[in-house]
């Protein structure tokens, strides 16, 4: 499981950043989003972006953001990666990715076999997919909820390579969910969090080593 990749997200101290470094993230994420307690100011998310440059690949999450919001992202964050985590369209994915010259990583929400048939018309604009579990009634978050979808929907799908999985992981059950889907990439936010927005280092390396099978 070595070459499992695993994002971290919604990091918004430079303490939390540095265990998810050092436990070997592969990608660490940075939510731009109000209405989330993971929100980061751009400038700040600039800050933890070039902190982490070289070591691990940066990520900015966005929600239906407007084109100046995505120059500004661009401009303060200079992020490897765009994540649209709203109800983007495969062509406004396109557009983002045109737009920006970045690379683009597009949230799909899953809860029913029916939401798969979304997939290739995304496969086919976004550089790489994660799926998350669709927010549960009443959610006034599109992701970070902290719930799981039936990971055996995925056992019928042709995904891309890359494909990673999001929603509900956390150490105890990351090793599950990786055999069980077939992926080999993982992104956790409320997973390793002590309380919402509140990364805790322990549960980031422990996370980590566990996606990596090294428990």
């Amino acid at each position: 499981m070595s070459n499992v990749r695993v994002k971290i997200c919604g990091l918004g101290t430079e303490a939390t950043l540095d265990a998810a470094l050092d436990a070997g993230a592969d990608l660490v994420g940075f939510v731009h989003f109000p209405r989330s307690p993971r929100h980061l100011a751009l400038d700040a998310a600039g800050r933890l972006a070039r902190r982490a440059r070289g070591r691990a690949e940066c990520v900015i999450l966005l929600v239906d953001p407007d084109d100046a919001l995505l120059a500004a992202a661009a401009e303060a964050v200079d992020p490897d990666l765009i994540q649209l985590h709203g109800r983007e369209s495969p062509e406004r994915v396109a557009e983002v990715r045109r737009r920006t010259g970045r690379a683009v990583m597009k949230a799909v929400g899953i809860a029913t076999a029916d939401d798969l048939a979304t997939l290739p018309a995304y496969a086919a604009v976004a550089d790489r997919l994660l799926l998350d579990a669709k927010p549960p009634p009443g959610a006034t978050l599109p992701g970070g909820n902290g719930v799981s979808f039936d990971w055996d929907l995925l056992a019928q799908a042709s995904l891309p390579a890359g494909t990673m999985l999001s929603g509900g992981l956390d150490a105890a059950n990351v090793a599950e969910a990786l055999a069980r889907t077939g992926l080999t990439a993982v992104d956790v936010s409320s997973g390793v969090e002590v309380r919402p927005g509140e990364k805790d280092p322990a549960r980031i390396a422990a996370f980590i080593a566990a996606a990596r099978g090294r428990v």
